[in-house]
C-alpha cells in the first residue's frame, strides 16, 4: 500500500503495548501484537495514533526461587523514557473526579502512542488506577476500563487529534464509544441514533476463544463505578448483556469484527453466533513486526542467498550463553533445540511433551534433544504456579536437557525466536487464537511444530517449512491424542532430518523465511486493516484454509 494520503486516520486502543522490554507495560502476546502495530505504522507512515495507559509498575517480574517456585516482583518503570504533553484529563470513577495525566512514547520509530496515567498526587485514593496491569478486584478493572476507554477519548480530543475511525484492540477500550454515544447525544440526538452513528466509526478486534478472556461485569459494579457515563441500565444492556460482556459490547458497538487468524473466525462466529445485532466477523491473521523479531544477521543471509547455518548457529550460541548466564547450565549448540515460551496457561499445554517420560526423558539424558522453556502466567493462575516448578525439577534431573528462563520478556523472546531449531506450539484446538511467537521463529528460520490451530493452518507445509501435529483433531481424549502426535513427528521426521540431512533442513529454514516475511509481518496485516477492516460497504469473510495433511496424522488410529 504505497499511497496512504486517503487513507483514514485511526485512533487505535488497547490496554497494553509491548514496545520494548525497557518499558514492560505489557502481559503478553495481545501487547506485543499493539507494539508491533504501533512500530510498524510509524515505520511504514500508516495514519494511526496509539492510546493506552502508562502501567507505573508494569505487569509482574516473574523470578525462581532456590526452591524452583516463582514469586512475583513489581518494579518502578523509568519516566524519562517518555515525554510530558503536558495534557490532563479528567473521568469520573465512582462519583470523583480523577485526573489522567497523558504521556507521549515515540522513541522507538513508532506512530504516536499517548498513555494515560492516574498516579497524580491529586487523585488522592485513586493515584493507583495504572498502578498495575490485570491485577485487582472487578472495582479495579472496571476504574482502569474508564481511563482507557473514557480518558482515551477526552485525551484526543484534547490533544486537538482528529480521527475518522475508532479501532478498539479487544473489550477493554469498549467504553470509549459509550464517551462516543454520550457526546452525541449531548448535541441533542437520540440514544439510537447515536449509538448508530458510533457504530459507523468504530471497529473492533476480538481475540481470546478463552471464556476467561473475555471480560463481563454486573451492572452494579458498573454502576456504582460510573462506567455507565450518561446512559441508563436498559442502554447499557442493550449494549452489552447482563452482565455486561465486554466482547458483547465491542461486537454492538462496531461496525466491523476481526479475528486474528482464519480459524480463529470459524470459531469466533460459532461462539457469538447468538449476539443479536453484532458486527460482521472477518478474519485477519496477526502479524508481526520483521525489523523487531528477525534477526537483522539471518535476514541479510537471506536475502543475499547466503548459508542461514552460519548466523543461526551464532544466533544459537547467543542462547546458549544465555543459559549459561541465568541458570549456570552449558548446553550444547551442536544438539537438537527445541523452544516452548509463551504465557503459562493451561490450554496452551506447556508440558504437553513431558507427558510420556519413558520416551522423552531418554533423548534429554542421552543429549539427543534440549528443551528450553520460559513464559509468565498471570498471578492468580494457580496452574502456572504448579507447572513451573515441575518443569524446573525435571530440569534439576537433566540439567543439560532441559532448562527454564525466568522472567520472559521482549529480549528473551528475541533470543528463543532466533536461536532455537524449533518452535514448539501445543495448544488444544481451537483455544490459540492466533500465535504469534511461530511467526517471529518462522522470519529466523527457526521450525515450527506445531498443533494446527490459530495461525498455523494457514502457514503450514508438512516437511516443507516446518511440521504439523496432528490433523486438527478435537474431541475426547484431546490430550492423548496430541501427545501421540508430537512423539509421532518428533521421533520419525524432526530427529532424523536434523541429525542427517543437514541440506534438508536448511532449505526447510529458507521455506520457513519465505512463507512468513510478509504473509505473516505487521506490515500485511495493517494493510488488510486499511483495506477491509476498516474499509466501508461490505467485505468478503475470505476464511478458506489450505488443505489439512492427513497422511502423516495417524494417531487418532493408534488411540
Amino acid at each position: 500500500m504505497n499511497n496512504k494520503e486517503n487513507l483514514p486516520r485511526v485512533a487505535y486502543l488497547c490496554m497494553e503495548y509491548g514496545m520494548h522490554e525497557e518499558l514492560p507495560i505489557y502481559s503478553g502476546g495481545l501487547g506485543v501484537l499493539a507494539g508491533d502495530v504501533i512500530k510498524c505504522a510509524g515505520e511504514k507512515k500508516f495514519p494511526v495514533v496509539g492510546i493506552g495507559i502508562l502501567w507505573r509498575q508494569g505487569y509482574t517480574t516473574q523470578r525462581i526461587c532456590s526452591n524452583g517456585k516463582p514469586y512475583d516482583v513489581f518494579e518502578d518503570i523509568d519516566l524519562s523514557l517518555l515525554k510530558d504533553t503536558g495534557i490532563k484529563v479528567n473521568v469520573t470513577v465512582k462519583n470523583k473526579e480523577v485526573v489522567c495525566k497523558v504521556w507521549l512514547l515515540d522513541r522507538y520509530g513508532n506512530a504516536p502512542l499517548y498513555l494515560l496515567d492516574t498516579y497524580l498526587p491529586e487523585n488522592e485514593d485513586n493515584m493507583n488506577i495504572t498502578h498495575r496491569l490485570y491485577l485487582g478486584s472487578d472495582d479495579d478493572r472496571v476504574a482502569q476500563e474508564i481511563v482507557l476507554g473514557v480518558g482515551g477519548i477526552r485525551a484526543l480530543r484534547a490533544l486537538g487529534i482528529s480521527v475518522e475511525l475508532y479501532h478498539f484492540n479487544e473489550g477493554h477500550a469498549v467504553l470509549g464509544a459509550v464517551e462516543i454515544i454520550r457526546e452525541k447525544m449531548k448535541n441533542g440526538i437520540s440514544f439510537e441514533e447515536a449509538w448508530a452513528e458510533t457504530k459507523n466509526v468504530v471497529v473492533f478486534t476480538t481475540h481470546t476463544p478463552v471464556a476467561a478472556g473475555n471480560g463481563s461485569y454486573n451492572h452494579e459494579t458498573l454502576f456504582n463505578m460510573g462506567a455507565y457515563n450518561g446512559l441508563n441500565y436498559e442502554q447499557m444492556s442493550r449494549i452489552g448483556g447482563d452482565p455486561f460482556s465486554i466482547t458483547v459490547a465491542g461486537l454492538r458497538l462496531s461496525r466491523r469484527t476481526n479475528a486474528v487468524s482464519k480459524i480463529h473466525g470459524e470459531t469466533a462466529r460459532k461462539m457469538w453466533d447468538h449476539v443479536k445485532d453484532a458486527s460482521p466477523i472477518i478474519s485477519i491473521t496477526n502479524g508481526v513486526h520483521r525489523s523487531t523479531w528477525q534477526d537483522p544477521r539471518i535476514k541479510e543471509a537471506y536475502d543475499k542467498d547466503n548459508d542461514l547455518w552460519v548466523p543461526h548457529l551464532e544466533a544459537k550460541r547467543e542462547l546458549v550463553s544465555e543459559i549459561y548466564k541465568t541458570n549456570n547450565v552449558l548446553f550444547n549448540p551442536e544438539a537438537l533445540t527445541i523452544g516452548f515460551a509463551r504465557r503459562v496457561t493451561a490450554y496452551k499445554r506447556c508440558d504437553l511433551i513431558l507427558g510420556r517420560p519413558g520416551e522423552i526423558e531418554p533423548l534429554l539424558a542421552n543429549g539427543t534433544l534440549q528443551l528450553v522453556f520460559s513464559g509468565k502466567f498471570h498471578p492468580y493462575d494457580e496452574y502456572g504456579r504448579c507447572v513451573i516448578p515441575r518443569i524446573i525439577e525435571l530440569s534439576k534431573k537433566y540439567p543439560q536437557g532441559i532448562v527454564f528462563l525466568e522472567n520472559y520478556d521482549i529480549r528473551l523472546g528475541k533470543l528463543l525466536t532466533r536461536g532455537c531449531d524449533v518452535w514448539l506450539n501445543t495448544p488444544r484446538r481451537p483455544l490459540e487464537a492466533s500465535g504469534t511467537s511461530g511467526m517471529k521463529a518462522a522470519m529466523n528460520g527457526v521450525l515450527n511444530m506445531s498443533i494446527l490451530d490459530g495461525w498455523w493452518p494457514e502457514a503450514c507445509m508438512h516437511g516443507v517449512n516446518g511440521w504439523q501435529i496432528g490433523h486438527g483433531y478435537e474431541g475426547c481424549n484431546q490430550d492423548e491424542h496430541d501427545l501421540s502426535c508430537l512423539y509421532q513427528v518428533l521421533m520419525k521426521e524432526v530427529i532424523p532430518v536434523y541429525y542427517e540431512d543437514r541440506t534438508r533442513w536448511i532449505n526447510m529454514m529458507k521455506e520457513s523465511i519465505k512463507s512468513s516475511i510478509w504473509n505473516f509481518s505487521s506490515e500485511r496485516m495493517i494493510t488488510d486493516y486499511f483495506s477491509r477492516l476498516y474499509a466501508e460497504g461490505e467485505v468478503e469473510v475470505d476464511d478458506e484454509l489450505p488443505e489439512i495433511i492427513t497422511e502423516f496424522s495417524t494417531c487418532a488410529q493408534q488411540r
